[in-house]
């Protein structure tokens, strides 16, 4: 018989201050939880006000990881060391490894007054964080929506439900990244493989409360679930609400030793102190064509 995953800790996400002056709220790399293995950083943008978040993410460097960016609202104008230039509004996916080395910059701007996603962070395996960098740019029309009989939505934007596959692939970690949408009253049960680290993000109105089963907690959003391990996720949103709203992001643990300083995650201080000395002699990144 399949076993429900049980909470295995709650995360209240904290408020930080990035990039050039970008507020947002923090759920993975706080003091609270520092690592989730393979996932190294978890936040939340967004606000109604321009100010929070105008002065962007200028031109920075990464190494050693993978970026995700989920756009919920509003557009971020992205370009990098590769060449890649563009703009990602609501719906969007921007999946970026930066391998060896990548220099990038995100800024956001609002549509019709609004701004809002997440960036996720997943660490790449040893033999993997000196690969050549690479760029993925999902647009909204390509990610899959499966509609459940029950009214359950849910974006595919990595993994499979149902049978219906997201379109980002060939990633180490074997993610899933679900965006979940319940009625009120709905309930979804899906599964996470055996063995892989996986949490949920609950987000949205406040009214939008939800159950985490067999536990029987509700929760208000924002919050950030962790699950122990098992074979299925069920939540289930409240009655007499508004139904709730969540992601479901699960991937396959490294275990390996890791060491960070700010945009850079290896395995070593060495090839840390590597990636700082490349940084100052201009060999940092694979070729720059900005």
């Amino acid at each position: 018989m399949d076993q429900v995953r049980r909470i295995a800790r709650i995360v209240e996400p904290q408020a930080v201050l990035e990039g050039a002056g970008v507020r947002l709220i923090r759920s993975i790399a706080t003091r609270t939880l520092d690592y989730l293995d393979p996932f190294l950083l978890f936040d939340h943008f967004g606000s109604d006000d321009p100010a929070d978040y105008l002065a962007g993410f200028p031109m920075h460097p990464h190494r050693g990881i993978e970026t995700v960016t989920y756009m919920l609202a509003g557009a971020v104008r992205h370009r990098d060391s590769l060449g890649n230039a563009g703009t990602i509004g609501a719906g969007d996916v921007q999946w970026m490894t930066a391998g060896g080395g990548i220099m990038h910059e995100e800024m956001p701007r609002p549509v019709d007054g609004q701004m809002a996603g997440f960036q996720l962070w997943v660490n790449l395996p040893a033999r993997r964080k000196m690969s050549q960098p690479r760029y993925q740019e999902i647009a909204s029309m390509r990610i899959p929506e499966v509609r459940r009989g029950d009214g359950v939505k849910i974006r595919v934007i990595a993994g499979t439900v149902d049978g219906v596959p997201g379109p980002v692939t060939e990633i180490v970690a074997d993610p899933t990244y679900l965006d979940i949408s319940l009625p009120p009253g709905g309930l979804f049960t899906g599964p996470v493989e055996r063995g892989h680290a996986a949490f949920a993000y609950l987000f949205g109105d406040q009214d939008g409360q939800a159950t985490f089963e067999p536990d029987g907690q509700t929760l208000r959003p924002p919050k950030l679930v962790v699950f122990g391990d098992g074979d299925q996720v069920q939540v289930v949103s409240r009655a007499a609400g508004q139904g709730a709203r969540f992601l479901l992001v699960s991937g396959k643990p490294l275990g390996e030793p890791i060491a960070r300083y700010g945009p850079f995650v290896m395995n070593t201080a060495q090839e840390i102190q590597q990636a700082l000395e490349d940084l100052r002699t201009g060999t940092f990144v694979w070729g720059s064509r900005m």
